[in-house]
């Protein structure tokens, strides 16, 4: 038999390289921003078109290139940043492997311009799919320019897999945002399409925060300093009454380089116990300065992953520090023994709007009823608007009364705990109550959305909220259908939206949470991702607003419930497949007493 294997051509290897280094446009971008920094730029300029897929440019007024490296710059394997294998063990820069300028040249068309500050002339080079079309002397400013043109070109089923460009110009702000955090000291600007995003004065680390997220953002910060023989940790972290439903402003940074690490994150976390609400996640930017090393860089392609040799020391300093922070600038609460605990407010509520107090009198009210006493129970559940829970009942009553037959009106059907039972001919039905509801209103609002009829609640007092960067994209890709839902939300300054009416099924108080939990949901949850924006829309709103568990219901709530089940066309599974209403049938009841 003939020998089988052989070598890769270079362009193959390239092309098997981008798939790790380069999986979308942002990818790029990071690659390129920290090129930048590494070559000591006061300035640095990126401007995008149709989210990275037509066009990127990064320009600096860095060291810049000889004639030379600039074509070797693209060879795969080739760098600057090491000499020997020892090197790999103090790398204080971001691009070290020599493999992401190879990776964008197999997958796309590029341009180079390049000077270096003791040159009179630069050079400019074209390649294609890592073959170099041309290559001459001109006269250029000092610094780098380098254009990636028509990005996965000759990869057309990578390219098939990017999704919109919303969500690509989302990654692209993403890292962006990122290596700006990290280099406050350097000038930073992107412009998408024609339209600055984002221009940023060198300043202090503070400021950088400021500058990317807004003025409101100078009040929420708080400083973190903390100096040890094994590490020093220095940055901010976000007040407890700022924290958001959203994730996405949590950053690590160690030696300036951004990293992912669930551990260190579960040390911010753990500081801020019994602090923040419900479901929401603290904010911070948090840069971690340690020798070289102590940690291993190279275990990951993208280089957002980092190994620590000691990390239950780093987890204890990084959770004691935000914690003195937290104590320090007197955001915890304080022990004063001659303080009347009688107007304590729990610090995790202190924020909540209050709700407003209402009477009703049921003039046939019956204490010794049981049906009753569960309506009694209901109406005064916590943290529930009074007003609005009578309402509720109310309106479920007169609904009951519509809808329901004689014979229906006579069912029977009570609640244990989380679960509803209903007795059938064949058996006991058995209804999962949050679950349900999250069913009810997906299914409210995808016809909602399929309609022309928009429902909405003018607010007495309009709330404006703000989001990061890349969320503000996000919410702008689906305002049509957040309106069509009920929301009246407009643009309201940078990065904020105005809420001026809420859908029918909103709490006024809790729009806020609602829309942010739902742009959590509509980002994170795996299992929304291959449908379009009206159904992920509505599983998002109706996830966030349903139902918690542990709610009792009143006697024309739960019929109400059960016949809004009855109208589905699939009334036993939500969207995710999981089953919701289950029925034990007479015969296994049976089985078990045998």
């Amino acid at each position: 038999m003939p020998d089988i294997i052989q070598l890769l051509p270079d362009s193959v290897a390239n092309q098997i390289a981008a798939g790790e280094v380069i999986q979308r446009p942002a990818s790029a971008v990071k690659e390129l921003l920290e090129n930048a920094v590494d070559a000591k730029s006061k300035r640095i300029e990126a401007f995008i078109k149709d989210s990275g897929k037509t066009l990127i440019q990064i320009i600096d007024d860095g060291s810049g290139m000889s004639s030379t490296d600039a074509r070797m710059a693209f060879e795969r394997h080739a760098t600057s940043k090491i000499r020997s294998a020892d090197d790999l063990f103090s790398i204080l820069t971001m691009g070290f492997r020599g493999e992401a300028l190879a990776s964008i040249a197999a997958i796309s068309q590029v341009e180079i311009k390049s000077r270096r500050q003791e040159d009179e002339l630069g050079t400019y080079i074209e390649i294609e799919g890592n073959e170099i079309k041309k290559q001459e002397p001109a006269g250029v400013p000092a610094g780098t320019s380098i254009s990636i043109k028509n990005l996965f070109y000759n990869v057309p089923a990578r390219r098939n897999f990017l999704k919109t460009n919303t969500i690509e110009a989302k990654h692209i702000i993403d890292e962006f945002e990122r290596v700006a955090y990290a280099n406050p000291e350097i000038s930073f600007a992107l412009n998408q399409n024609g339209i600055d995003i984002f221009r940023l004065s060198a300043s202090n680390f503070r400021q950088r925060i400021v500058s990317i997220n807004g003025n409101t953002y100078n009040e929420r910060l708080v400083p973190v300093e903390e100096v040890t023989s094994l590490l020093s940790i220095n940055g901010f972290i976000g007040k407890p009454e700022f924290s958001k439903k959203t994730r996405g402003e949590q950053f690590f940074f160690v030696n300036k380089r951004f990293i992912k690490d669930g551990y260190l994150h579960h040390a911010v976390t753990k500081a801020f116990e019994e602090l923040l609400p419900h479901d929401s996640f603290a904010s911070y930017w948090l840069c971690i300065t340690i020798d070289p090393s102590r940690i291993d860089v190279n275990i990951h392609p993208t280089k957002t992953e980092i190994k620590f040799d000691d990390e239950r020391a780093i987890y204890a300093i990084v959770r004691a520090a935000v914690k003195r922070s937290l104590g320090m600038y007197s955001v915890t609460p304080t022990l004063n023994f001659e303080h009347e605990k009688s107007f304590d407010v729990p610090y995790n509520m202190r924020y909540q709007a209050v709700p407003k107090p209402a009477l009703t009198i049921n003039t046939g009210f019956n204490p010794f009823d049981s049906d009753n006493k569960k309506i009694a129970a209901a109406g005064w559940q916590s943290q529930r608007d009074v007003s609005s829970v009578i309402t509720e009942k109310n309106a479920a009553l007169a609904i009951t009364e519509t809808l329901f037959t004689p014979d229906e009106k006579e069912f029977q059907v009570f609640q244990m705990g989380n679960f509803l039972l209903c007795p059938q001919e064949d058996g006991l039905l058995v209804i999962d109550v949050a679950a349900a509801r999250e069913k009810i209103l997906y299914q409210r609002f995808i016809n909602q959305l399929s309609s022309s009829e928009v429902i909405t609640q003018q607010s007495l007092f309009p709330q404006t909220i703000t989001f990061s960067s890349g969320d503000y994209e996000l919410v702008k890709e689906i305002t049509p259908e957040i309106r069509n839902l009920g929301f009246d939300i407009q643009e309201f300054g940078p990065n904020s939206y105005v809420i001026q009416g809420i859908p029918p099924d909103v709490e006024a108080v809790k729009v806020k949470d609602i829309l942010e939990s739902m742009i959590e949901q509509f980002k994170h949850n795996s299992s929304i991702l291959s449908t379009g924006i009206p159904d992920k829309i509505s599983r998002s709103l109706a996830r966030s607003i349903s139902i918690r568990k542990s709610t009792l219901l009143s006697p024309p709530e739960m019929k109400l419930m059960v016949h809004e089940i009855r109208k589905m066309e699939n009334h036993q599974r939500n969207y995710g497949g999981k089953p919701f209403v289950i029925l034990l049938k007479t015969a296994d009841i049976e089985g078990r007493f045998r």
